[in-house]
């Protein structure tokens, strides 16, 4: 699908979507218990892969606050999202259901009859990764040609050091992935700054093995924030998880860790038998940008939904204030008000914030002096280069940049955004963060591939036509 998107101002209240981040982990999380609620999810294409691959497992995943069981998924419905990421609904998880009630496999996930598609969703592969070492035989992985490309190696090295069969039939680290369990636990050693969802995976299927796992990272941990969302749902879940230093002592927070235990023989039992997802600030980080870039005169842009949790990506806040936009977030009401402001270009390191380079880049696009993202190698390695793919996008509007392995800097002085056809790059952060400069850019700006906001934004239009934004669809379903 073709979205076009012309010069245009936003203003008005709108909601956060449900963070994708915290989504995945309560579904599987879910899963590894007898069973438990999740409310308030985001159903999207990547979070329906974590679903299906729960029902691989032997679980039961259906809408709706049940007291009951959960209802019974026909799953030959749900394995139609490996086209268009995601395909056609799965009938048994509607869209903007606010209730997923899940029968688990109890922490002992069964063999699957077929092979589990990820389809693009980094996330469901290296946490079910993992989950799938803890079946007695074998499970095959898989996903589009995008996740096809993202590297797996560390993780299925760890698995291997702990005695599980952990192999790419390719024999590069990429899907598709062989693993043969089970896995008993142990110690093992991996790095931190490739991918922190190797250290989730770990962390999540260690607490149902019989002797737990003991993580040692060989380098220091990037995306830290992640690893603190994960530790703070386990809690939720009544999951022990410490990260410890050097001396194995336990420390506050994944920042800084020398590694991480985790007990094992745990349950998975949330609170009164239900989880809540709290909103989700990757998500937030474009209708800021929005309104910040974009704001009507003397008009505000509201965002609810926008309760402080272990999310790192809510340092778009402290950014995009920073950059000189009018912000104003009442934490204790969960809402962000934001004015267009002038601009300036600034320093951000987002080596614990990969995901809001392409929001940041975006701002950068508008504003006025150099905007220099740092220490953003890992960024390379989403569903796209995204360190590129916003240099060499931003530059068809019109904009400056400069590329370097670690670093992206966008010359605002020297930009002039116009309207120009772009690439989405089948990445929905991408074609995000350029609708929200094709805002400010002169004309029309033809975004392709904008179909896939539905892996974690699914009304991301349909949400900015209502704040303003003068968008028209092109091949969109009816």
């Amino acid at each position: 699908m073709d979205v076009h998107v012309t010069t245009s101002t936003v203003r008005g209240t709108t909601r956060a979507p449900p963070s994708k981040s915290y989504t995945h982990r309560a579904l599987l999380a879910a899963g590894y218990s007898d069973r438990a609620v999740v409310r308030s999810p985001l159903v999207s294409a990547d979070t329906r892969a974590t679903a299906r691959a729960v029902r691989a497992f032997g679980g039961r995943v259906g809408a709706g606050d049940t007291d009951g069981s959960a209802a019974d998924v026909d799953d030959s419905a749900a394995t139609d999202s490996a086209d268009a990421h995601g395909g056609s609904a799965d009938p048994a998880i509607p869209d903007g259901a606010g209730a997923l009630s899940v029968d688990g496999f109890g922490g002992r996930p069964a063999v699957p009859a077929d092979v589990i598609d990820c389809a693009n969703s980094g996330t469901t592969m290296r946490l079910v990764t993992a989950a799938a070492a803890l079946a007695d035989g074998t499970t095959v992985l898989t996903g589009d040609g995008s996740l096809r490309s993202r590297p797996q190696g560390p993780l299925l090295d760890a698995l291997a050091d702990l005695g599980v069969r952990a192999e790419s039939t390719r024999n590069n680290g990429l899907a598709p992935l062989v693993v043969t369990g089970p896995l008993a636990g142990g110690e093992v050693a991996i790095p931190g700054d490739v991918s922190s969802q190797y250290v989730t995976a770990l962390l999540m299927a260690g607490a149902v093995t019989d002797e737990g796992v003991e993580i040692d990272l060989t380098t220091p941990l990037k995306s830290a924030p992640y690893v603190d969302i994960t530790l703070e749902l386990l809690d939720e879940f009544g999951v022990e998880a410490t990260p410890v230093d050097d001396g194995g002592d336990p420390i506050d927070g994944a920042a800084g860790a020398a590694g991480f235990s985790v007990p094992g023989g745990q349950s998975y039992e949330p609170a009164g038998g239900s989880y809540a997802v709290p909103g989700d600030f990757s998500s937030i980080s474009y209708l800021l940008a929005a309104g910040a870039v974009a704001g009507d005169d003397g008009e505000t842009v509201r965002i609810e939904g926008a309760r402080p949790s272990a999310q790192g990506d809510a340092a778009i806040v402290e950014i995009t204030e920073r950059m000189g936009a009018a912000v104003d977030w009442d934490r204790d009401a969960g809402e962000i008000a934001v004015e267009r402001a002038p601009l300036s270009g600034a320093t951000v390191d987002v080596g614990d914030t990969p995901d809001l380079l392409p929001t940041i880049a975006a701002l950068g696009a508008v504003a006025e002096g150099d905007t220099r993202i740092e220490n953003c190698e890992h960024v390379r390695y989403k569903e796209t280069d995204r360190v590129s793919a916003m240099a060499e996008e931003l530059e068809r509007m019109g904009a400056e940049t400069t590329e370097e392995p670690d670093v992206l800097t966008v010359h605002g002085d020297e930009s002039d955004l116009r309207g120009a056809t772009v690439d989405g790059r089948a990445d929905h952060r991408i074609v995000m963060a350029l609708a929200v400069a094709a805002l400010a850019a002169e004309g029309t700006t033809t975004i392709r591939g904008a179909e896939h906001v539905d892996v974690s934004f699914p009304d991301f239009f349909e949400t900015m036509a209502e704040l303003g934004m003068d968008v028209e669809r092109e091949g969109a379903a009816e």
